[in-house]
Formats: structure tokens, C-alpha cells, sequence
């Protein structure tokens, strides 16, 4: 990977690892590949925000008839050390296009790769389904880290949860 340097000319240890961003060569999974998620160091760990991501394209395909199913993704994260680097996030969610799976397991396993990769303050995940046979489907999941202010607020808002 392409070294990267700040505007102070020191090298970005940043993004130290970083094999996706820049790179010129990319390669579309074909079926459901957590190992193409990657991290990078949050440079404001000193204070709380949130990220939010929305990924209008999101397919895949229902586990039963193998019909494409089509959502807009809705993440939102509040990091901590570690935050996803949104190429490989982009990768990531391209590997779901032929992976069978339910509408709310796709929010599931979504919410938990991204836990595993970043070890967020809270996360909340949300699809948002296209209707098929005219209904739509809208999962959401989130987490607050156990013995945090976190913990509390992911159940605040799963209570108050609406579309």
C-alpha cells in the first residue's frame, strides 16, 4: 500500500494496514466475505460521535426462491479505536449479492461482523427491504457496549424504534 503522509509530513500510521483504499486492483467476492472488512485508527478517540453510512444498493437474495431482494442499508456507529474503512465496507456488502439470507438476518450479521471488526461504543444497523408481494420489511438490531452509558441508549432506542 501506498505510504501516506499528513500535512505535517509525518506518515499517517493512521491508516497503517490499509490494502483496499487506493488500490487499483479490486476484487468482487462472489459470495458473503467478512475477511474484506478493514480498520483503521479513529484520530478523535477523545470524544463521542456518531458515523453514519447509507448504502442505497444493497442485494441479496432470499434463502428460498433465490430472488434478488433490494434494500438501502442504514449503519451508525459511535467508534472507539478502531473505525471501518468504507471501501471495504462497500466490498463487504457487494458479497452479499449472491449469499441467501432473510432480510433480518442480513441486519444481524451485518451488525455483528461490524462489532467484531471495530469493538464500537454503539452501533445500530437498519435495512430498509424494497416490497416483494407488496410488503415491505424493515429489520433493525443494535448494540450498546455492556457497562457503558451505551448499553442503556441502544435500549432506549430499540424501544422507541420506528420507520
Amino acid at each position: 500500500m501506498k505510504e501516506t503522509i499528513s500535512s505535517s509530513g509525518a506518515r499517517d500510521k493512521a491508516v497503517e494496514g490499509l490494502s483496499l483504499l487506493g488500490n487499483k486492483r479490486t476484487v468482487y467476492a462472489q459470495d458473503y466475505d467478512p475477511s474484506v472488512l478493514e480498520a483503521f485508527e479513529n484520530r478523535h478517540q477523545d470524544r463521542d460521535y456518531h458515523v453514519r453510512f447509507e448504502c442505497p444498493e444493497f442485494t441479496a437474495l432470499c434463502p428460498i426462491t433465490g430472488q434478488p431482494d433490494f434494500a438501502t442499508i442504514y449503519i451508525e456507529y459511535v467508534p472507539d479505536v478502531r473505525m471501518v474503512e468504507s471501501k471495504s465496507l462497500k466490498l463487504y456488502l457487494f458479497s452479499f449479492r449472491s449469499h441467501g439470507a432473510f432480510h433480518e438476518d442480513c441486519v444481524n450479521i451485518i451488525m455483528d461482523d461490524l462489532i467484531r471488526l471495530m469493538d464500537p461504543k454503539y452501533i445500530e444497523v437498519t435495512g430498509d427491504f424494497s416490497p416483494r408481494g407488496g410488503i415491505s420489511i424493515v429489520p433493525f438490531c443494535n448494540y450498546g457496549r455492556p457497562g457503558t452509558p451505551y448499553e442503556s441508549y441502544a435500549r432506549e432506542r430499540m424501544l422507541a424504534f420506528h420507520h
